[in-house]
């Protein structure tokens, strides 16, 4: 089954092959064990807290 593409895509990275396919892009993260800028808390979407947020969810585990 193909992803189909979304419109309303929140990842500010316009130039990405995966921007507005999500499916692509969660395949993506999960394989760089990264989180998707759309999967970010509302209130942590900011570039510079990526780090943060990331190392958060590592001490957590």
């Amino acid at each position: 089954m193909k992803c189909p593409s979304v419109n309303d895509c929140s990842c500010p990275k316009v130039e990405c092959a995966n921007h507005k396919r999500c499916c692509d892009c969660i395949v993506r993260h999960r394989s760089t064990d990264s989180l998707p800028y759309c999967l970010f808390p509302a209130e942590n979407k900011k570039v510079e807290n990526y780090y943060h947020t990331l190392k958060e969810r590592f001490e957590k585990e």
